[in-house]
């Protein structure tokens, strides 16, 4: 398993330039959300528990995110546990209302990401490697912590190696 660093590096390589960046503030919970409440329409009923792909799929990221770093996998678990309360009430409505919410976020925030990607004149890095879907909601996160003075370190790491932000 490649280690933060690397992970976030990579993913930063595609994203040097500051428009994007903030583009990607905008777009990528967008779209994490809207897949969040497409996932959460589909249910089992257990006992104590509502089993949706969206709880499945949440909770394989977080797990993932807790491997790469303890205190970034927290936030993440976090924000994405936000994400599937705040998306259950709209699962719960009816399906064209659904559909609306989750296919129209979806499809804004890949307009915002698509904008940024014309600023920073390159493909998005899911296209060069998948893990991008996955690395891009932590790298946001990550951005926003740095702006916030915090990870200094990781800050200057990914600096290091993927250039700085222009």
């Amino acid at each position: 398993m490649k280690s933060l660093l690397t992970q976030l590096s990579t993913y930063a390589h595609y994203h040097r330039d500051r428009r994007n960046i903030y583009t990607h503030f905008v777009g990528i919970p967008m779209i994490v959300y809207a897949l969040i409440i497409l996932l959460s329409k589909p249910s089992i009923n257990l006992e104590a528990l509502t089993l949706t792909p969206a709880l499945i799929v949440v909770s394989i990221t977080c797990v993932y995110y807790l491997f790469l770093s303890i205190s970034l996998g927290l936030i993440m678990t976090v924000l994405m546990s936000i994400g599937l309360l705040c998306a259950a009430p709209i699962a719960a409505m009816g399906t064209p209302t659904w559909l609306v919410w989750g296919v129209g976020l979806f499809v804004i925030g890949w307009v915002f990401q698509f904008i940024g990607h014309y600023f920073e004149g390159k493909k998005p890095a899911f296209v060069d490697d998948l893990m991008g879907l996955i690395i891009g909601p932590l790298f946001v996160v990550v951005e926003l912590l740095f702006m916030l003075g915090l990870y200094k370190d990781l800050a200057q790491d990914i600096e290091q190696i993927a250039g700085k932000v222009r």
